[in-house]
Formats: structure tokens, C-alpha cells, sequence
């Protein structure tokens, strides 16, 4: 019997998008992910903070998958996935991505020890930084 997971096992994000190249641009110049592997204009692999991205252009069902089509997604304000980006310091980073081109839902907000502020990739896929800092004691 296999073990589940394995110990080389590795988790890949595969986001639909409308462009892979407008995307692959985005993701690599924006947030600074590597590109991996490209495959003809139709998807590009990328490595992002120890993590994998494949970007793929929709597509209908397949042998494997018959009734599940692939669409980027429809409305940028109704997601049931996003990405969170731990960062140690949430104002400097808005001000990189900023300038890199970066469009932000709003500045960063702080909640209690939480500073956050969301911005979408060209598609509308949903993207959060974060920077936590634990409670002060009061002595």
C-alpha cells in the first residue's frame, strides 16, 4: 500500500485564466514568481514561495474530468478561492506591489493584530497580504 500523502508530494494551484501570457507577466513580474515550464501558449507552470502555479486557458470537459469545464472566473467578486501572502510588513509591501502595478481593493486595513489589504490578478482571482504581530503583554 502507498503512503498518502508522500513525502515528495507537492501541491499545485491551477488557476483558469483568460491569457496565459498577460498572466505568466503578471505573476512573474508583479509578485516575482519563476517560471518553470511553458507549454505552447496554452499553460505556464511557475514557482511562487514554495508553492506551484499552473495558469491554464478554459476548456471544456475531458475523458478524466466529463463533466467539469474550466472558465476563468466569472464574477471577480464572488470567489470560493483565494491566496494569502504572510509578509512581515503589510504597508511596505502595498507600496512595492503598488508600484509594480499592483491594484488594491483598498490600502491596508488593521484589525486588532492583523494588517491586511487585498488586491486581484488580471483574471480577478483574489490575492490577501498579511503581516500579524502578536498582542504586547501589558508589562
Amino acid at each position: 500500500m502507498t503512503d498518502f500523502p508522500a513525502a515528495d508530494a507537492e501541491l499545485t494551484h491551477i488557476l483558469v485564466v483568460a491569457d496565459v501570457e498577460r498572466s505568466r507577466r503578471w505573476y512573474t513580474d508583479l509578485l516575482g514568481a519563476e517560471l518553470y515550464r511553458e507549454y505552447g501558449g496554452t499553460s505556464a507552470v511557475l514557482t511562487f514561495n514554495r508553492a506551484w502555479l499552473l495558469l491554464v486557458t478554459g476548456g471544456g470537459p475531458t475523458p478524466d474530468k466529463p463533466t467539469v469545464a474550466l472558465a476563468p472566473p466569472a464574477d471577480p467578486d464572488r470567489l470560493d478561492h483565494l491566496f494569502t501572502i504572510r509578509v512581515d510588513d503589510c504597508q511596505a509591501t502595498y507600496e512595492l506591489l503598488r508600484e509594480r502595478g499592483a491594484e488594491f481593493l483598498t490600502p491596508p486595513v488593521t484589525t486588532g493584530s492583523e494588517t491586511r489589504a487585498f488586491f486581484r490578478d488580471p483574471d480577478g482571482h483574489l490575492f490577501e497580504i498579511s503581516e500579524y504581530r502578536p498582542p504586547r503583554d501589558g508589562g
